[in-house]
């Protein structure tokens, strides 16, 4: 399955704490980042166990070495269409955000946040480390 479809244009945040690291690589509003051992965003990936983590979701779009503010915790606009009361994960497509039924075995699960209305989701990251059986 896709991850979100994001709308750029649309990601905002209300509340919560940001930083601002230069991006890694072309990241775009919206997609999941962690910060690389250069303190540079990269983004974040459920295939392998060194992108399996996530710091937080890019508040707007970045090329290679330009600065990038990020959301860590806090409420947010994702710019897509939630299903309310639904839990968010990082998805196996490189920056992506979905449901944990689009995790297969070997993926690993970690917890990006739950949707609170169709357009917000309360941003809580939760490093599992577990690996999908």
């Amino acid at each position: 399955m896709a991850a979100l479809s994001i709308t750029v244009g649309n990601v905002s945040f209300n509340s919560g704490t940001v930083r601002t690291l230069n991006a890694g690589l072309t990241i775009t509003a919206g997609q999941a980042v962690y910060e690389d051992a250069n303190s540079a965003w990269q983004l974040s990936d459920a295939d392998g166990q060194a992108t399996a983590v996530c710091d937080g979701i890019a508040l707007h779009g970045s090329l290679t070495g330009q600065p990038l503010r990020v959301l860590k915790e806090g409420t947010m606009n994702l710019g897509a269409t939630l299903a309310v009361g639904i839990p968010y994960f990082i998805h196996t497509t490189a920056g992506g955000i979905g449901v944990i039924g689009e995790l297969s075995s070997g993926d690993y699960t970690t917890f990006i946040g739950i949707a609170t209305a169709t357009n917000n989701l309360e941003l809580k990251i939760y490093i599992s480390g577990a690996v999908q059986a």
